[in-house]
């Protein structure tokens, strides 16, 4: 059950962390190419708040998951700025 969320958390920071520490669109589409990839199997891939509510107004995502799936992703968007704050860009 927990599984999921982790997912999307790691999801998202790996985005963002890339993001924020390249800023090239082509790291950055392999970035999100490599989370879907990998963990689109196991919690649906939204790596996104965005797209988690497109999922539950579509029926793929449960009224349940949607609040955990946001707050993952935005914990996970927090920690991939924050790698990239304090031990990137100095």
């Amino acid at each position: 059950m927990l599984h999921k969320y982790l997912v999307e958390l790691l999801g998202t920071l790996l985005i963002s962390f890339v993001v924020f520490s390249t800023g090239n669109y082509l790291a950055i589409g392999a970035a999100v190419s490599l989370a879907i990839l990998l963990g689109g199997v196991i919690s649906g891939g939204a790596f996104n708040p965005a797209f988690a509510i497109a999922l539950f107004y579509a029926g793929k995502l449960s009224a349940n998951d949607l609040v955990p799936y946001i707050v993952a992703e935005i914990v996970g968007a927090l920690a991939g700025f924050e790698i990239v704050r304090r031990f990137i860009k100095q």
